[in-house]
């Protein structure tokens, strides 16, 4: 960008002197030629605007008084036909009148006569460097709008009257128009998307000291193809924060939830055939151990005990990923209902509570009857507690506390489960959502699991947009905080 600023700037000015006093056009070509300036002149109105027609010039110097054509018919034919040419005036009777009706006619300024070469070179001065931050703005202009229309994502801006300002050819076929130029229109008359206009208004009427990207995903089909697109619209702001309109980018993720699809029917599938011969094998298992097939010695049935276990643990992690596919897909959480959230941790802390007192674990209780209920499918929101409340268990020491509480927050009702077990480093801290990962150390290494519960977790909760987030500390224990929208009173 410096290098093409500079060319231009190093652009020698051409500049035209029309006048028909031989010493003005003399004089101006003089002093202006010394400057380094590529002068030509005129003797009148009439040979001035043929000089014009035939080449470009930055500049024009032109008297307003002259026979045949005035400096007023060529100052409306240069800003007519040539916009990017700069118009001076010489006015030789210097009156006011004059020079402020050539200036409402487009002039950029005027010279009286006589003039000292100094005065002459201020003012043609001045009137190039306002030329040279024309070319700059054009420049810009014209270099942003190439860079926008060469973006994969789709790009559109609006005025704050939902006039389109801008759309690159990405966004027009990303929403299947082909049709005329769609600049000065308004966006309702080539959107049809319901959730995209409702973006676009919600960003205008966004208070001043407010700031945010409403974003959606949307689904289009376009010539029989059904095309799903991520939405984000943000306000374009002016420097007293008003609102001047809206920018919007689409970015096309059909092809990401395609291959989400696939994973999801892959990982389904499978689980679905793996776990048939393993409940299979489970029962044979059980059958050679009670003794159906012959009798056993004692140190058989320990192996045969040890080889279930780790058949069990596999039928466990075969039914996460299957409950994770589930969610993935979307085939749960949408049955939702009214859960009064005490009721649930009540339920949930009595059918725990004897796990946890086989290890001398007490599980305390801070929770009112009087919170208001969370719209949510129940037995997602059993899974999520069943699961933060026996990890609680798991990865704590004999004699251990774990406390639940739930507070309203806002517009959210806030449940934590915290215990006073072994803790967690930061990296794990880190990682602990991801699918398959498990805390590892001396503490944790003969616990069984499979590493999918927090994932599930996570997705459940994301699904009822919730959110999740953890806290601990080495030796000092675990908390576990979960956010649920309230449900609509």
């Amino acid at each position: 960008m410096t290098t093409i600023l500079s060319e231009v700037h190093l652009h020698t000015p051409r500049i035209l002197v029309v006048d028909d006093e031989a010493r003005i056009r003399d004089a101006c070509k003089m002093v202006l030629s010394d400057k380094g300036f590529d002068v030509e002149v005129a003797a009148d109105g009439e040979v001035g605007l043929s000089m014009i027609n035939k080449a470009h010039f930055d500049l024009v110097l032109v008297d307003l008084m002259m026979p045949t054509i005035s400096g007023f018919d060529v100052l409306s034919e240069v800003r007519a036909n040539h916009p990017d040419t700069v118009v001076i005036v010489i006015t030789g009777y210097a009156t006011l009148e004059h020079s402020i009706e050539a200036m409402k006619k487009g002039a950029f300024d005027f010279i009286p006569k006589p003039f000292t070469p100094d005065q002459l070179r201020a003012v043609v001065e001045k009137s190039l460097q306002y030329t040279r931050a024309l070319q700059d703005i054009a420049d810009s202009k014209s270099r942003l709008r190439v860079i926008v229309n060469r973006l994969t994502d789709g790009v559109m801006t609006t005025d704050a009257e939902k006039l389109i300002v801008q759309a690159n050819p990405a966004f027009l076929h990303m929403i299947g128009y082909h049709g005329e130029d769609v600049l000065g229109r308004r966006v309702d008359e080539i959107i049809s998307n319901e959730n995209l206009l409702s973006g676009i208004d919600q960003v205008l009427v966004m208070e001043p000291d407010t700031f945010m990207e409403v974003a959606s995903e949307i689904h289009l089909t376009n010539s029989g193809e059904d095309k799903i697109l991520t939405a984000r619209c943000t306000p374009f702001r002016g420097r007293t924060k008003e609102n001047l309109g809206t920018v919007t980018v689409l970015h096309d993720i059909t092809a990401l939830k395609k291959m989400d699809q696939m994973k999801s029917d892959f990982v389904s599938m499978v689980s679905h055939e793996v776990r048939s011969p393993m409940n299979s094998l489970l029962m044979q298992l059980k059958n050679i151990k009670d003794g159906l097939a012959g009798d056993v010695t004692e140190k058989q049935v320990e192996i045969l005990n040890r080889a279930s276990e780790k058949i069990l643990n596999l039928n466990n992690l075969v039914t996460e990923l299957l409950d994770l596919s589930r969610i993935e897909s979307g085939l749960i959480a949408h049955e939702k209902e009214q859960v009064n959230v005490a009721e649930l941790l009540k339920e949930l802390q009595t059918f725990h509570s004897p796990y946890a007192l086989e290890k001398d674990i007490t599980i305390n209780l801070n929770c009112s009857q009087e919170y208001p209920s969370i719209l949510a499918n129940k037995q997602n929101m059993e899974e999520v507690f069943s699961n933060l409340i026996t990890n609680g268990i798991k990865y704590s020491p004999d004699g251990a506390t774990l406390t639940i509480t739930a507070d309203v927050e806002n517009e959210y009702i806030k449940i934590q489960v915290k215990d006073t077990g072994y803790g967690m480093r930061p990296e794990d801290l880190e990682k602990i959502f991801t699918r398959f990962y498990r805390v590892k150390d001396s503490n944790t290494r003969e616990i069984q699991g499979t590493g999918l519960g927090l994932s599930i977790v996570k997705s459940i909760i994301d699904t009822h947009h919730g959110n999740i987030s953890v806290t601990s500390e080495i030796g000092q224990g675990t908390t576990f905080t979960v956010l649920l929208p309230l449900a609509d009173t």
